[in-house]
């Protein structure tokens, strides 16, 4: 049995045995996750007349963590020197300003203030400044109460470093551009297509897709990128490549929204002081690009892998507890519910810094395929500098 898919024949009924062996339809590359990091590997990659397929097990793409979040263009100032964090982190930056600019992305290059509420936490933020300088950040300034006064003048703190290169995006409209500019490069997405079976065999790997229903189907590709976010470590583990060190832990964020007037709006990302080594970065303030703001998220390990997007009523008294600090003018009743969603961490409750991993699996056997797990903060910024060195290990490929 043949599925089309815009006109295309995409993949075969794994069932008819005989037909499949023969006709199987074979792809260049199979992109298994259509978030923003799958769509931004899509869009370098689907060139040179490559048939390139993203196989989304959503009914639309960037429905989980690639939607979810605060939507920030990340600075690197957080991550261990020569970590793919920072290193992806500080080149996206540029990156992903440069398509916004090129390609009517919405974005607002707000700067970020990392504030000390105290002397208490002037050692920890003159660390974080020393950090980012040797992350090569020039721009970084460190700010007294009257230099913070004239940015934001409802917000109160003693010292703040200033980051300027610091900003949001429209995450929805630049994943739509980068799906766009896989389109248009001959590439192309099948929704509701969720992984059930890989399986290396000469020259690429078969891919099985359950599409919802009591059929399965079958193709052939050359190379598969694991781009599949939250399901990375399994899709992973069904090729094959079954690593303790890959296993993830599912954090959940929420937020609630500021209520508006009050002195209670900031023009600018603020965020309170943290350790270099921290993996949550505190509760901190997001204006929006429609002018609301935000407060999130916070950092909620999740038992097992049930998701609930649901936000907790009772989660406001810490909220407000963790905000009024710095923000004096904030009434518990300010605060309504927002949204929420959950990160793929490599590291588990209390463990410290884990790095991305961004690899050709060459090395264990499985020459073509490239996994990408762990994807999280500051993935919306790294995602073209990911996509970057995606391209290069396909180039080396085909």
């Amino acid at each position: 049995m043949v599925l089309l898919y815009n006109g295309k024949r995409v993949y075969t009924n794994v069932l008819d045995e005989k037909e499949n062996k023969e006709t199987m339809d074979r792809i260049d590359i199979a992109i298994i996750g259509g978030g923003v990091v799958g769509l931004a590997a899509a869009s370098v990659v689907s060139e040179r007349g490559r048939d390139v397929y993203i196989f989304e097990k959503n009914s639309s793409f960037g429905q989980e963590t690639s939607s979810r979040n605060s939507e920030v263009i990340h600075s690197g100032i957080y991550y261990p020197e020569g970590s793919l964090k920072t290193k992806t982190c500080i080149r996206g930056n540029k990156l992903l300003y440069e398509i916004c600019e090129k390609n009517a992305v919405p974005y607002k290059k707000t700067g970020k203030l990392i504030i000390a509420k105290d002397a208490s936490e002037f050692g920890a933020l003159e660390e974080l400044f020393e950090q980012g300088k040797t992350r090569g950040l020039d721009e970084l300034k460190m700010l007294d109460k009257a230099d913070i006064k004239k940015l934001e003048p409802n917000i109160k703190a003693t010292r703040a470093i200033w980051l300027p290169m610091t900003g949001i995006v429209d995450s929805h409209s630049l994943m739509r551009h980068f799906l766009l500019k896989t389109k248009s490069l001959g590439g192309d997405i099948v929704y509701n297509s969720k992984v059930s079976a890989i399986k290396k065999v000469s020259g690429g790997y078969e891919v099985v897709i359950n599409a919802g229903t009591n059929e399965c189907s079958t193709f052939r590709a050359r190379i598969v990128i694991n781009s599949a976010g939250l399901e990375s470590d399994t899709v992973s583990a069904l090729a094959g490549i079954k690593k303790d060190e890959y296993a993830l832990s599912y954090c959940k964020g929420d937020y609630f929204r500021l209520a508006r007037g009050k002195k209670l709006e900031t023009f600018r990302l603020v965020y309170p002081i943290s350790k270099p080594d921290d993996t949550f970065l505190g509760i901190h303030i997001t204006p929006d690009l429609a002018g609301g703001t935000r407060l999130g998220p916070d950092a909620e390990y999740l038992e097992g892998r049930n998701i609930d997007y649901s936000v907790d009523p009772s989660k406001r008294d810490i909220f407000y507890e963790s905000t009024k600090t710095f923000l004096p003018f904030l009434e518990k009743k300010d605060l309504s519910i927002d949204t929420s969603g959950v990160r793929p961490k490599l590291q588990k409750d209390g463990e410290g810094f884990r790095d991305f991993v961004i690899k050709h699996e060459d090395d264990a056997g499985f020459e073509g395929f490239i996994n990408l797990i762990g994807i999280e903060s500051p993935g919306l910024t790294a995602a073209p500098a990911i996509a970057e060195k995606v391209k290069k290990q396909v180039n080396k490929l085909i």
